[in-house]
């Protein structure tokens, strides 16, 4: 079985590959389509800024592995690490799907994303603490 900082590291290796790409994504072949489109500008902002928060939630997930591996490290920055997965699941994916299909009702999923990222950072204050 992987340690827990392994697994948050690959988490973090593959989330931050995905990150790059859809965000070169977002700027190169996507960027066309949207501003073919009415709100395409404030759709490629929406794209921007799911993009961003993707990227630096994977390294915030490197963060909770570094936590992870030291000594007498609880489950707290494992937690925390999932926590930003979910964040980016959520507040990232409801703002790429968003943007690419128009649907203003997925911003409703995009708080709960938010909140995942704020107790992602909050357990991260907790195990720094108990270190």
């Amino acid at each position: 079985m992987a340690s827990p900082e392994r697994t948050l590291l690959v988490v973090c290796g593959v989330a931050g590959c995905l990150a790059v790409a859809l965000g070169a994504f977002g700027a190169h072949a996507l960027r066309g389509y949207l501003e073919s489109l009415p709100d395409g500008a404030s759709r490629q902002r929406v794209w921007e800024t799911a993009a961003h928060y993707h990227l630096v939630h994977s390294l915030a997930i490197a963060v909770a592995a570094y936590l992870a591996g030291k000594p007498g490290a609880t489950s707290v920055p494992f937690v925390a690490g999932f926590c930003f997965l979910a964040g980016i699941v959520l507040f990232s994916g409801s703002l790429y799907a968003m943007s690419l299909t128009g649907v203003r009702a997925l911003g409703a999923i995009t708080p709960f994303g938010g909140l995942a990222f704020i107790a992602g950072w909050a357990l991260v204050a907790v195990a720094a603490w108990r270190m």
